[in-house]
Order: structure tokens, then sequence, then C-alpha cells
């Protein structure tokens, strides 16, 4: 099986510890994904909406840049630092998923990043 390395720098450049996803299998796994500028790399959002966006959108290119898209994705994991603020990302992943979203799982973040509210990771349909 062919295992192949996606980048874009149209999302935010991943630590060395891992890649921003990995097409394999005839789909993508991407990693998860925070809300961080592909610029910059500092955070953007100061509201959980605004960074489920940010998340959402770099997986977007993500999976451009692997030759998907996101209604090819099949399962979602979302890693929240706070529980409280489900609703609030609910509220965001509608706009992005208004009809047959894909299955999903959540998490709580295992780490504090000052400022740092969701994590997203994906797969989909290569």
């Amino acid at each position: 099986m062919t295992r192949d390395i996606v980048f874009t720098p149209n999302a935010a450049k991943p630590p060395a510890t891992y890649s921003q996803a990995v097409r394999a299998g005839g789909l993508v796994f991407v990693s998860g994904t925070g809300p961080m500028d592909s610029e910059t790399g500092a955070i953007k959002g100061a509201t959980i909406q605004e960074q489920t966006r940010q998340c959402l959108t770099n997986i977007a290119a993500i999976l451009k840049a692997a030759g998907s898209s996101m209604d090819k994705i099949v399962s979602a994991t979302v890693i929240l630092a706070n529980e409280d603020e489900f609703a609030g990302m609910n509220e965001e992943w509608l706009k992005w998923f208004p009809t047959n979203p894909p299955a999903r799982q959540g998490a709580k973040l295992p780490v504090r990043v000052e400022g740092l509210k969701i994590s997203v990771a994906v797969i989909a349909e290569a």
C-alpha cells in the first residue's frame, strides 16, 4: 500500500512530530488540526465558534491538497479544552455540515495550550 505524506502551506504547519495528513488505502487521515493561522502560526479566534471555523478552514485546505474535500469526510474527532463549549462548537459545525454530517466522536484535550479551545482530526475518502 502506498503511503503519501500531505502538506500544504495553506494550513498551519504541524510540529515536526507528525504530518498534516497521510493519504493511504483510498483514505486521507488528517491529524489533529488546531485553529492556527497558516501565515503566522498564531491561534486565530477568541471564541469557540471562531476557532472551530479556523480548524475546519485548515482541514479544507489540507483535504484539497490531498485531492479530497470536506464532503468526503467520513469520520471526525473533535477535541475540546472545555466541554462547556460543546454547544458553541456545534453551532459552527452545523454551518459546515448542514446535512449528512460525518460520524463523530469527542474527547477532552490532554494538554493545556494557552488560548487553544479545540482541535479536530478527520478521515476522508481520497
